[in-house]
Protein backbone atom coordinates (compact mmCIF):
# COMPACT_ATOMS: atom_id res chain seq x y z
CA UNK A 1 0.00 0.00 0.00
CA UNK A 2 0.91 3.44 -1.14
CA UNK A 3 0.99 6.09 0.93
CA UNK A 4 -1.33 9.51 -0.18
CA UNK A 5 1.03 12.19 -1.43
CA UNK A 6 -0.21 15.73 -1.24
CA UNK A 7 -1.33 17.50 -3.83
CA UNK A 8 -0.31 20.65 -5.89
CA UNK A 9 -2.18 22.73 -4.65
CA UNK A 10 -2.39 21.16 -1.07
CA UNK A 11 1.41 21.71 -1.48
CA UNK A 12 1.23 25.55 -2.31
CA UNK A 13 -1.49 25.96 0.38
CA UNK A 14 1.20 25.19 3.34
CA UNK A 15 3.64 27.07 1.34
CA UNK A 16 1.59 30.32 1.64
CA UNK A 17 0.72 29.85 5.13
CA UNK A 18 3.75 29.60 6.65
CA UNK A 19 4.81 32.82 8.29
CA UNK A 20 7.89 33.56 6.03
CA UNK A 21 5.96 34.12 3.03
CA UNK A 22 4.30 36.69 4.47
CA UNK A 23 6.79 38.33 6.37
CA UNK A 24 8.92 38.30 2.69
CA UNK A 25 6.12 39.63 1.05
CA UNK A 26 5.79 42.51 3.65
CA UNK A 27 9.72 43.08 3.09
CA UNK A 28 9.40 43.22 -0.72
CA UNK A 29 6.92 45.81 -0.78
CA UNK A 30 8.34 47.95 2.28
CA UNK A 31 11.90 47.52 0.64
CA UNK A 32 10.37 48.48 -2.83
CA UNK A 33 8.38 51.73 -1.34
CA UNK A 34 11.94 52.70 0.79
CA UNK A 35 13.72 52.84 -2.62
CA UNK A 36 11.77 55.53 -3.79
CA UNK A 37 12.62 57.33 -0.82
CA UNK A 38 16.47 56.79 -0.84
CA UNK A 39 16.23 57.50 -4.59
CA UNK A 40 15.12 61.04 -3.70
CA UNK A 41 17.17 61.53 -0.73
CA UNK A 42 19.90 61.16 -3.32
CA UNK A 43 18.72 63.13 -5.76
CA UNK A 44 17.27 65.85 -4.14
CA UNK A 45 20.17 66.22 -1.24
CA UNK A 46 23.51 64.29 -2.50
CA UNK A 47 23.22 65.32 -5.63
CA UNK A 48 23.01 68.88 -5.41
CA UNK A 49 26.29 68.71 -2.80
CA UNK A 50 28.15 66.34 -5.76
CA UNK A 51 27.00 69.42 -7.77
CA UNK A 52 28.75 72.15 -5.22
CA UNK A 53 31.92 71.05 -6.77
CA UNK A 54 30.66 69.77 -10.15
CA UNK A 55 27.35 68.82 -11.98
CA UNK A 56 24.23 67.64 -10.47
CA UNK A 57 23.76 64.74 -12.68
CA UNK A 58 26.59 62.21 -11.63
CA UNK A 59 25.42 60.28 -14.43
CA UNK A 60 27.18 63.05 -16.40
CA UNK A 61 30.68 61.87 -14.94
CA UNK A 62 32.03 59.74 -17.22
CA UNK A 63 35.12 59.10 -19.61
CA UNK A 64 36.04 57.85 -23.09
CA UNK A 65 37.73 54.35 -23.34
CA UNK A 66 37.63 54.61 -27.18
CA UNK A 67 37.84 57.98 -28.85
CA UNK A 68 35.38 59.63 -29.76
CA UNK A 69 32.63 59.21 -27.60
CA UNK A 70 28.83 60.33 -28.50
CA UNK A 71 25.91 59.67 -26.53
CA UNK A 72 22.34 60.40 -27.77
CA UNK A 73 20.04 62.53 -24.95
CA UNK A 74 18.23 59.22 -24.34
CA UNK A 75 21.46 57.55 -23.14
CA UNK A 76 21.97 55.49 -26.35
CA UNK A 77 25.81 55.22 -27.36
CA UNK A 78 26.47 56.28 -31.07
CA UNK A 79 30.28 55.94 -31.47
CA UNK A 80 33.59 55.22 -28.55
CA UNK A 81 33.09 53.48 -25.59
CA UNK A 82 32.28 55.30 -22.76
CA UNK A 83 32.83 54.42 -19.05
CA UNK A 84 29.94 55.94 -16.84
CA UNK A 85 31.69 55.95 -13.85
CA UNK A 86 29.56 58.41 -12.32
CA UNK A 87 26.31 56.35 -12.42
CA UNK A 88 28.20 53.71 -10.43
CA UNK A 89 29.07 56.25 -7.70
CA UNK A 90 25.21 57.22 -7.74
CA UNK A 91 24.65 53.57 -7.12
CA UNK A 92 26.35 52.77 -4.67
CA UNK A 93 25.89 56.09 -2.58
CA UNK A 94 21.91 54.88 -2.37
CA UNK A 95 23.02 51.17 -1.57
CA UNK A 96 25.03 53.03 0.97
CA UNK A 97 22.67 55.49 2.30
CA UNK A 98 19.89 52.45 2.04
CA UNK A 99 21.91 50.36 3.67
CA UNK A 100 22.30 52.54 6.72
CA UNK A 101 19.30 53.42 7.28
CA UNK A 102 17.70 50.21 7.27
CA UNK A 103 21.11 49.01 9.71
CA UNK A 104 20.21 51.85 11.92
CA UNK A 105 16.61 52.24 11.74
CA UNK A 106 15.64 48.67 11.75
CA UNK A 107 18.10 45.99 12.18
CA UNK A 108 20.36 47.71 15.41
CA UNK A 109 16.68 48.69 17.18
CA UNK A 110 15.50 45.11 16.72
CA UNK A 111 18.50 43.78 17.48
CA UNK A 112 18.67 45.38 21.16
CA UNK A 113 14.63 44.97 21.64
CA UNK A 114 15.59 41.13 21.10
CA UNK A 115 18.70 40.98 23.35
CA UNK A 116 16.21 42.11 25.98
CA UNK A 117 13.43 39.97 25.63
CA UNK A 118 16.22 37.27 25.53
CA UNK A 119 17.91 38.97 28.41
CA UNK A 120 14.27 39.36 30.56
CA UNK A 121 13.59 35.63 29.72
CA UNK A 122 16.88 34.38 31.14
CA UNK A 123 16.60 36.34 34.23
CA UNK A 124 12.97 35.10 34.63
CA UNK A 125 14.35 31.63 34.17
CA UNK A 126 16.78 32.31 37.00
CA UNK A 127 14.22 33.31 38.81
CA UNK A 128 12.38 30.36 39.04
CA UNK A 129 15.67 28.06 39.30
CA UNK A 130 16.47 29.93 43.04
CA UNK A 131 13.09 30.16 43.93
CA UNK A 132 12.24 26.32 43.49
CA UNK A 133 16.12 25.89 45.32
CA UNK A 134 14.84 28.12 48.00
CA UNK A 135 11.89 26.33 48.00
CA UNK A 136 13.26 22.77 48.47
CA UNK A 137 15.91 24.52 51.12
CA UNK A 138 13.28 25.93 52.75
CA UNK A 139 11.25 22.52 53.19
CA UNK A 140 14.21 20.68 54.16
CA UNK A 141 14.60 22.93 57.21
CA UNK A 142 11.26 22.76 58.13
CA UNK A 143 11.47 18.82 57.63
CA UNK A 144 14.34 18.63 59.65
CA UNK A 145 13.12 21.03 62.21
CA UNK A 146 10.33 18.71 62.98
CA UNK A 147 12.25 15.60 63.46
CA UNK A 148 14.59 17.12 65.78
CA UNK A 149 11.04 18.19 67.54
CA UNK A 150 9.23 15.00 67.09
CA UNK A 151 12.94 13.69 68.54
CA UNK A 152 13.46 15.57 71.55
CA UNK A 153 10.62 15.95 73.19
CA UNK A 154 7.94 13.43 72.12
CA UNK A 155 7.95 10.05 72.50
CA UNK A 156 6.41 7.42 69.62
CA UNK A 157 5.03 4.25 71.69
Amino acid sequence: MSEKKPSVLEGFKTFLTRGNVVDLAVAVVIGAAFTNVVNSVVKGMINPLVGAIGTKNLDSYSFCLKDPCEVAADGTVRSGVPIMWGSVIGATLSFVITAAVVYFLMVLPMSKYLARQEARRKAKEGTHEVIEVTELEVLKEIRDALVAQRGSGHDER
